[in-house]
């Protein structure tokens, strides 16, 4: 039986993190479009790496086949955002805080 390594570090020439851009996800350098993006897109729309392309003109195959990779790398990482991403009491919690911190804001002006 062989045992293939994973590589210590894969670079990923497109797939950046910018601190306050979509909550510092991973995402396709010079866009807005996170790596979790890119997966929903084939998971749950059904688009293929070109269909994704067709509809987001802006990116390229490598682009997408990019942000693909990364998640290979990091799955476990990007599987919990979509989980959060479609976990309704989640975003219920995320809201009421967003909208405690605003109104603790305005009382500061």
């Amino acid at each position: 039986m062989s045992v293939v390594a994973k590589p210590k570090s894969v670079k990923h020439p497109y797939i950046t993190r910018k601190e306050g851009v979509c909550g510092g996800e991973p995402i396709i350098e010079g866009t807005r479009i996170s790596v979790r993006c890119i997966v929903e897109y084939i998971q749950y729309v059904g688009y293929s790496p070109e269909e994704i392309v067709h509809h987001l003109p802006h990116l390229n195959l490598a682009q997408v086949h990019d942000a693909l990779s990364y998640y290979y790398d990091h799955s476990e990482e990007i599987d919990e955002g979509i989980r959060l991403n479609r976990d309704e009491e989640y975003w219920k919690r995320y809201v009421e805080e967003a909208e405690r911190e605003l109104k603790g804001e305005e009382k500061c002006r």
